[in-house]
Order: structure tokens, then C-alpha cells, then sequence
């Protein structure tokens, strides 16, 4: 499984793929408003697309959750507040080929009965909120936007709104909490968004890349989707490497392809250097070490080493990085976006970085390991929502593949990445 699939990503490269001329005219939209909705779930259902956003939940499913016939309004949120560490692939997306997602928005909302739709996209990227802005105006002007779209009856508005920078309104009922203008903290469920969502009405969220996917879907067919991937885990992906790589960026292939292949395609670790660790999605997931090459980057697979598929960013790391230093910055980010209304996450974040510090510093003891554990553990599922279970990952991980790195630190009283004191770097 060496062969990329360039299908979002096959018009990256052209100067004008943000465009309505470089994108098409929407065909696969025009063929599901001639569809019976119930009909388009099932397709979905059937091609085994599952959320991209990092749950991996099947989007089928979810999409059959909204109740019918029930006199209330339906709606339909994409997440696109992007803002895992290492995760770089919606903004690319939306960015190069933002009418993938308009067309994939028209389809949903068509499928799920819903007249109004929002993007939720994080305000710092403002060049992709103005790209989007310009990719709804021009569908609005084609008439594929706004009221009796394409001559089928179906109204729907689109609405672009711009997030404050919160990393915990990617947690999908924090989201809605902002949307409606209040503070992004996440709900208690039940009930569930599918029922009671935006506004208290039934609401579906779904990823940028989700959505993306579906006019695929409806213009190819189930099948040639579930076609690709493994059983489980069908359809292709976006997967993102970064760091210590030759040619860093955003590979589409099918799920099941293995870090080794894919690095095959970047030009392997940059040169002169070896692999040490990487996440394979994102740093809210454990993390993995070179024994781990030639597991097949699906769901089920990567799931059963002990780590999560999450939004496939691939972070790659050589033999120069100190895991334990690596550990910190993600934790220090984890506890600078808790929300701060649970207090497991609050407080148990706050303290993981802390114990860190002084860990990284040389100063502490081993008793600080098992410390730092002990934290997470109280974390681990005892917070309202997954950012608290996220910061634990790197926690775990990183003492369980590299515990003598964590020992080294106190003997010597320091980092031993640290050039003043350690001999990786040459001596003194």
C-alpha cells in the first residue's frame, strides 16, 4: 500500500483550486438532491466513512441520529477549530479546496433535513476564515447557496463564524456553548448534541475532512469508497508529517498504510539522524516509538498497540530531542487551554507541569515519576470532557518507552539534551 489517493488533495497544486472554476460545478450536490435523504445516509453508512476529527466515530451513524418529523429545526456545525498540536490538515483543506467542504456541507445538510449550517473555524487563521468567506459568496452567487437551491426546493444558509481561540471548543459541546455566545465549556450528556444541540435542537457536528468526503462518496459510490482502507476502517485519509522528516506535508492515502511507507514517500528522517518517537495522531495520543514502523495506521490497529488514530498527525521526532522536554511543552499547552470547569483537568494539568519542570530540570526524584502517574491517573477519565484524558497520554507514554530518560535527568542534574552537560551533543 505504497500508492497515495490524491481525491481532496488532487487540486492542491493549481493556482486557482480555491476557486469555483478550478473546483467544478458541484455535480455530486446535483445528483444527492435528487436523492431521497434517507437514501444519501444510507450510502454513507454503507461506504464505512468514519469521523475524521480524531474519534473515528461512523458518520452514517451519527447522521441517523437527528430525529424525524419532530417540528423542530435542524442543524448542521462543522468543526473546523483545528488546534491539536501537530494536527495541520483542515486548514490546509479548507485553504486549498474550500468548496469540497461547501459542496459537502449542501449534501449533509440535505441528507439530515437541516436549513442552516456553520462553519466553526478558529478566528487566528484569518486567512482561511477569508477564503471561506469568498468560496460561500461565490456559491451563494451560483445559486448553490440560499433559498430553492439548484431548482430542487431546498433552502439552506450557510454561515462562516470565526472561534476566539479556545483549543476547548474543538470539544463539540464547547463548541456550541461559543456558537451561541456564551463561554466554550462542555456540556454534560446526556442528552446529546443529535438530540438537543445548537439552540436545543437537533444538531450534527462533523470534522472539516468528514464533510469533505461525501461528495466523493455520492459522485463514486459506497463501494468505491469502502473499496479503500482496511475492513474496519475504510476510505483514505489525510495524513499529516511534521517535525524531524525530509520532506514534511500532507499525504492523502488509504487508512492502513504504515508510518514506514509513508516516510518511504517523504524522504525518511532528515539525514544524518534516526527515528526516537512519534504520535500517530497528534499529541493527545501515545506516543510511538521506531518497534511500532509497520503498524497499519487504522483505528483498530493503531488502537491495539496502545494508542489512537486521533487526526493522523504524524509527528515525527529524531534522536535529538529530549522525550521528557517534548512531554512538558504539550503538557504546558494542555494546562494553558483547560477550560478550568472540571477540577481534575484544572488542577491535575496545572500540576503536571509543575512536576515536570523540576523533572526537566534535573531537580527532582524518581519518586516524582511515579508522581507525575499518579496525577494522571486521577485525570484519566474523571473530566467532563476528552482534554483532560488527552493531557494524560504523553504522560504514560513517555515513561513507559522512555523511563531511563526520565532516571538520566536526575543523575546527572539536568537535561542530557542540554549541550553544558550531556555528551549526546559532544563534550563540554
Amino acid at each position: 500500500m505504497t500508492t497515495l489517493t490524491p481525491i481532496l488533495t488532487k487540486n492542491w497544486d493549481l493556482p486557482n483550486s480555491f476557486t469555483l472554476e478550478g473546483y467544478g460545478d458541484y455535480s455530486a450536490a446535483k445528483k444527492a438532491l435528487g436523492m431521497e435523504p434517507d437514501a444519501i445516509i444510507q450510502a454513507v453508512k454503507d461506504s464505512g466513512l468514519r469521523g475524521r476529527g480524531g474519534a473515528g466515530f461512523p458518520t452514517g451513524m451519527k447522521w441517523g441520529f437527528i430525529p424525524q418529523g419532530d417540528g423542530k429545526p435542524h442543524y448542521l456545525v462543522v468543526n473546523a477549530d483545528e488546534s491539536e498540536p501537530g494536527t495541520c490538515k483542515d486548514i490546509p483543506l479548507m485553504m486549498a479546496n474550500p468548496h469540497a467542504l461547501v459542496e459537502g456541507i449542501i449534501i449533509t445538510a440535505y441528507a439530515i433535513r437541516a436549513n442552516h449550517a456553520f462553519i466553526y473555524v478558529r478566528g487566528e487563521v484569518v486567512h482561511v476564515v477569508r477564503r471561506l468567506h469568498a468560496a460561500v459568496r461565490e456559491a451563494y452567487e451560483k445559486g448553490y447557496l440560499g433559498n430553492g437551491i439548484m431548482g430542487s426546493g431546498f433552502d439552506l444558509e450557510l454561515v462562516v463564524h470565526s472561534g476566539a481561540g479556545a483549543y476547548i471548543c474543538g470539544e463539540e459541546t464547547a463548541l456550541l456553548d461559543s456558537l451561541e455566545g456564551f463561554r466554550g465549556q462542555p456540556r454534560l450528556k446526556p442528552p446529546f448534541p443529535a438530540v438537543a444541540g445548537l439552540y436545543a435542537a437537533p444538531t450534527v457536528i462533523n470534522n472539516v475532512e468528514s464533510i469533505a468526503s461525501v461528495p466523493s462518496i455520492v459522485a463514486n459510490g459506497a463501494d468505491w469508497f469502502a473499496g479503500m482502507g482496511t475492513e474496519k476502517s475504510k476510505g483514505f485519509g489525510i495524513f499529516s508529517l511534521s517535525g524531524h522528516v525530509t520532506r514534511p506535508g500532507q499525504y492523502e492515502a488509504p487508512l492502513g498504510i504504515t508510518l514506514r511507507e509513508l516516510l518511504d514517500m517523504a524522504g525518511g528522517i532528515r539525514e544524518g539522524h534516526q527515528l526516537k518517537f512519534w504520535t500517530p495522531g497528534g499529541s493527545s495520543t501515545p506516543i510511538f516509538t521506531e518497534e511500532h514502523l509497520d503498524v497499519p495506521l487504522d483505528f483498530e490497529s493503531v488502537g491495539a498497540k496502545g494508542s489512537m488514530l486521533g487526526t493522523r498527525a504524524l509527528q515525527i521526532f529524531d534522536e535529538t530531542t529530549c522525550v521528557l522536554r517534548a512531554t512538558l511543552r504539550w503538557t504546558e499547552f494542555y494546562a494553558h487551554e483547560s477550560c478550568g470547569k472540571c477540577t481534575p483537568c484544572r488542577e491535575g494539568t496545572y500540576w503536571l507541569k509543575q512536576v515536570l519542570k523540576r523533572l526537566e530540570a534535573g531537580q527532582g526524584g524518581e519518586e516524582d515519576i511515579a508522581t507525575i502517574t499518579d496525577i494522571a491517573d486521577n485525570i484519566l477519565g474523571r473530566s467532563f470532557c476528552a482534554l483532560g484524558d488527552g493531557a494524560t497520554s504523553p504522560i504514560y507514554s513517555s515513561v513507559k518507552y522512555f523511563r531511563d530518560e526520565y532516571l538520566k535527568h536526575f543523575e546527572i542534574g539536568g537535561c542530557p539534551f542540554d549541550p553544558a552537560l550531556s555528551t549526546v551533543w559532544g563534550p563540554k
